[in-house]
This record gives structure tokens, sequence and C-alpha cells, in this order.
């Protein structure tokens, strides 16, 4: 295929799709990058960018303040995972274990697992009350696609059950999102500052 011809049909999926990319640092839109190959279309996430980090952030998934996802599926499931700014945060993965079994009831705020990164080991928790339904097989044999893809191939665990009710929508994690690097910024600006 020619590279006109690949720019060409790389145009009509953005232009398909109708993207919203924003950069809320400096107020412009951006152009997007590898557009063809997201899981999740453009057109259903909301693109925040903010100094050094940036992520898509699916629509219709709830965030919460400690930076999981949930995403209902069918039969009363929830997914559940790490947003892209807490898989940073943690670095590279190494390992990723669970100490609960399938159907074993679990507690909100349980500790049910942890993450092994080459910053931090943090517990995961339960994200409400009900019934393990099982590990992502795939985060077993490839830890680091929590932060390769946390939005659909990296996702953690599934339950049923009811979450807590501290859930955000999209929006009103972005305005977290938007305070704690400001408050992570700040805090790296005072530290050179008394270095000094």
């Amino acid at each position: 295929m020619l590279f006109s011809e690949r720019h060409k049909q790389k145009d009509q999926a953005i232009e398909a799709w109708g993207s919203t990319l924003y950069n809320r640092s400096s107020g412009k839109l951006l152009a997007p990058s590898r557009l063809l190959q997201m899981p999740i279309p453009p057109n259903q996430t909301t693109y925040f960018k903010q100094v050094r980090f940036a992520t898509r952030l699916p629509n219709h998934y709830r965030y919460s303040p400690a930076h999981y996802w949930i995403a209902e599926q069918p039969l009363g499931v929830l997914r559940v995972g790490l947003t892209k700014f807490a898989a940073r945060m943690l670095g590279d993965f190494v390992e990723i274990t669970f100490n609960v079994e399938n159907g074993d009831e679990i507690s909100q705020g349980e500790p049910i697992g942890s993450l092994e990164g080459f910053k931090a080991i943090s517990d995961i928790y339960s994200i409400g009350t009900g019934h393990w339904r099982g590990v992502n097989p795939e985060i077993q044999r490839q830890p680091e696609q929590v932060d390769k893809d946390p939005y659909d191939q990296g996702w953690l665990y599934e339950m049923s059950g009811d979450p807590n009710e501290s859930w955000m929508d999209v929006h009103e994690y972005i305005s977290l999102l938007d305070a704690t690097i400001s408050q992570m910024l700040e805090s790296e600006e005072k530290n050179k500052e008394s270095q000094c």
C-alpha cells in the first residue's frame, strides 16, 4: 500500500470516529496518533493531557478517587482496572497476585491482591461488596498489559455486586486528575526551591 493511501485511510478513520482531542494545558485541539490501533473508538473517549501525562479515558467507565475504573459487563458483572495514571505511578509491572477464589464473597475496601511494579508495591482493593468472578488471565501471562493497555486488555478482575458510591464520571475524574497533577507539580517545585 502506498504511503498516501495509508494516510487517506487514517484520515477517513479519524473523520468517521469524530474524536475529541484536547490538550488541557495549551487549550488546543491535538492531532491523534495511532488511532487505528485503539480498541475503544476515540469518539467514545475523552483525551486528557497535562504537562508530561496524557491518556484517553473511556466515557462510559466510572472512576474512583483511588484511580480504579469500572465498566459494567453483561449479567451484572463489573470489570475493574487501574487508570493509566495509577499504572504510571507504579511503574512497569513485574507481578500481579490475587488471594481470592472464584465465588468468594468480597467486601468494599478489602485487600484482595497486590501489584508489584519497579517503582512500588501496592495492594489491590475490592471496589465494592459482592462476589469474586475472576482475574484477567491475560495479566497473569503478561502483567505489562496493565500499563500498556489499561482500559482494554489490561483490566484486573471481575466481580458481581455493588460498587461503593464514590465513583465519578469521566469529567469529574478529569477534574481530580487536574488537581492531583497540579499538586504533584507544586510539590516538585517546592522541593527544587528548597534544594537551592
